[in-house]
């Protein structure tokens, strides 16, 4: 299993190293080069809200693959129509020379087909057949009134963990952003106990505005540590400035749970913005250790 040990992280400048982030294909058509914005093979994950149609997703997969980044699309279980629209899509992201895929039950309340979730698209077997060597899950520190209780969804993880073990793929779990670091540590205890091993990629909301951060929170379901925002919310002087991550980027690296093996981020406030701040992070603490 590859865990990067806790040692391996002690501040946050170097948690970052081996980070990810999220586009959607109308976000990524406002960037004219990604090269010039993500140090070279950077894991890039492509969300697929539902009404977006494959196509644009292809053509935004293509372009990020030609460009040398590790593409991973989303498959929202949800969304898919049937066991032949889900081969399609394989079939034609494998077609790119893509390998990774974030497999999830999707944002909707009500599957339009076959699947309802990620372990049956895991079962269909239909990544494997065509290659597809790194698959990644959801993970949700705070629990999710959406998904089922505590008991049922670490009896999922718990069956993802047991199927990676009898399968080739390299296994991640993707986690929805969160703002403290407590909850975090918690849950990773929770799933040990659990007999969950499989390696964490934490979810990190890039900078965005108070307001467009709380906004997203209420509608993915952050659960307590959304109290940081409320409270930052309170002092009109931070209202007006956009929330940055490094105190909780700080408090996971000072205790950094073992199951972490990178962050994610969410460019909640734009791209360029999200990268721009990594960009200076790192600037920072190459200054201080020169």
């Amino acid at each position: 299993m590859n865990v990067v040990p806790i040692n391996a992280r002690p501040t946050p400048e170097g948690f970052l190293n081996g980070f990810s982030i999220e586009v959607m294909p109308r976000t990524a058509a406002k960037i004219p080069d990604f090269k010039a914005i993500l140090p070279a093979g950077t894991r890039v994950y492509l969300a697929h809200i539902a009404g977006t149609p494959i196509e644009e997703m292809l053509a935004t997969a293509a372009r990020l693959a030609a460009d040398g980044f590790e593409v991973m699309p989303h498959f929202p279980a949800r969304i898919i129509a049937d066991k032949a629209t889900l081969e399609n899509w394989v079939q034609r992201y494998a077609a790119l020379g893509i390998s990774s895929a974030l497999l999830l039950a999707g944002g909707v309340d009500q599957p339009v087909g076959a699947y309802s979730d990620s372990m049956q698209l895991m079962e269909s077997g239909l990544f494997d057949v065509h290659g597809f060597t790194r698959l990644h899950v959801a993970g949700h520190p705070e629990g999710n009134r959406d998904i089922g209780s505590e008991a049922e969804v670490m009896a999922a993880l718990k069956w993802k963990s047991d199927f990676q073990n009898r399968s080739d793929a390299r296994m991640g779990i993707t986690t929805q952003f969160v703002f403290e670091a407590e909850p975090v540590r918690q849950w990773c205890e929770r799933m040990q106990a659990a007999g969950v091993h499989i390696p964490v990629h934490i979810g990190v909301a890039g900078p965005a505005k108070l307001q467009t951060l709380i906004k997203f929170s209420m509608a993915c379901g952050v659960g307590p540590s959304l109290r940081v925002l409320t409270r930052r919310a309170r002092d009109i002087t931070k209202l007006i400035r956009p929330f940055t991550p490094e105190a909780l980027l700080a408090d996971l690296a000072s205790n950094c749970p073992a199951a972490i093996e990178s962050v994610h981020f969410f460019p909640l406030g734009g791209i360029r913005a999200t990268t721009d701040y990594i960009s200076a992070q790192s600037d920072s603490a190459a200054r201080l250790r020169a």
